[in-house]
């Protein structure tokens, strides 16, 4: 019994060490850009003093407070993209994501899971892979925290994320 608490324990404490930096590996290579925004940085951008009058900037600013990381990593590299589709896959798999929607449009594959909180619309990570067509970007992209579905257009207006607008196709299919 002891033997199989220790294997228990183990095997979560691996898979929360693999989710936290399974694409940790793209960060600083060549081929790759990449964009960390951590919880320290968002509690800073929730800080910022706006118009009260400001509705969007007023949404942007309540959102940021419920996110605890981001992070994106683009490639046009095909080497690179190989890598990051095997990841993603093995990543989907073990982190328990379900898919919300996928696309393929001329060549370009759009694929956003999610994994869910307390309600439909409460999520605790969304996960995006966009697989290029000829001459675009691969993006891989993760964002957890604890937010509404609903509000992640507003996020991908004021960041300017890749892929955003399919994240705003996502946003407004699940309700």
């Amino acid at each position: 019994m002891k033997n199989f608490i220790i294997t228990l324990v183990f095997a979560f404490v691996s898979h929360a060490f693999y989710a936290q930096g399974a694409f940790d590996k793209y960060d600083g290579q060549d081929d790759v850009t990449s964009v960390i925004v951590n919880k320290k940085m968002f509690d800073l951008m929730s800080k910022v003093k706006v118009d009260a009058s400001d509705k969007e900037t007023q949404q942007y600013l309540s959102l940021i407070k419920k996110l605890d990381n981001l992070k994106v990593f683009t490639t046009q590299s095909t080497r690179v993209e190989a890598d990051m589709k095997l990841t993603a896959d093995k990543y989907i798999k073990s982190a328990g994501l379900e898919e919300l929607m996928r696309v393929n449009d001329n060549g370009r594959n759009v694929k956003i899971y999610v994994k869910s909180g307390a309600s439909d619309t409460q999520i605790k990570e969304l996960f995006m892979f966009i697989d290029s067509g000829k001459n675009e970007d691969t993006v891989l992209l993760s964002l957890t925290g604890n937010f509404d579905l609903n509000e992640i257009s507003v996020l991908t207006d004021k960041m300017k994320l890749p892929g955003g607008s399919d994240l705003k196709k996502a946003s407004k299919g699940k309700k």
